[in-house]
């Protein structure tokens, strides 16, 4: 009698550990589904909506926000928006370090890039609504010249930072830490610069 009892509680427990397995890789194979699923749409809303300043494709989570960027027409006449999504940074120079980078990534359309993609960004400091974009020098040594392209690379730059982030209203260049008098000896750049509308064109036809 005690022998059928031990028999049966072996059965029950044998079952139960069955039933347990069974729990455990069905719940295994759930999280792996969801975990597939999430990768799977964070991927896809990243490529509908690339990042700037980032390569297409890769996975970037947290609140997003659509700019404009601004980049030159084929003349050399105007600037062009072109709409990005970014991270939503907390701060006016965490923000506008995106911008820049993204500027100098350069346009993802058939626009023309202002800066040279080997352009280094040193920093960005934002004081009394004047943000300070130090560069390095190399933005000098590889930039093209001329005034046309000269007057694209300022206010791609200073547009693209001051209708971004409303709390800067004008943008200084700096290389290496310190003013400059020019880029390539057309425009004055040992001023700060506002933005400058009569340069944009907002639709192409």
């Amino acid at each position: 009698m005690g022998s059928k009892k031990k028999t049966k509680s072996r059965q029950i427990k044998a079952k139960q550990r069955k039933k347990n397995t069974r729990m455990f890789y069905l719940s295994l194979i759930i999280l792996v589904g969801v975990g597939f699923l999430l990768f799977f749409f964070l991927s896809l809303f990243d490529y509908i909506y690339p990042p700037a300043g980032g390569t297409r494709g890769s996975v970037v989570t947290g609140e997003k926000q659509k700019v404009k960027l601004y980049f030159s027409d084929l003349n050399e006449r105007f600037l062009i928006p072109e709409e990005r999504y970014i991270t939503k940074e907390k701060s006016p120079d965490r923000t506008i370090k995106v911008l820049v980078e993204a500027l100098i990534e350069g346009p993802h359309t058939d626009l023309i890039e202002t800066f040279s993609r080997e352009t280094v960004l040193r920093g960005v400091a934002v004081k009394n609504g004047i943000a300070s974009i130090d560069f390095g020098k190399n933005l000098i040594d590889l930039h093209p010249g001329g005034s046309a392209s000269e007057m694209m690379t300022i206010y791609s730059l200073a547009n693209t930072v001051t209708i971004n982030v409303p709390s800067v209203t004008k943008v200084r260049i700096l290389i290496d830490g310190t003013g400059v008098e020019t880029i390539k000896g057309h425009i004055d750049t040992s001023r700060p610069f506002e933005t400058n509308r009569e340069l944009i064109v907002e639709n192409r036809s």
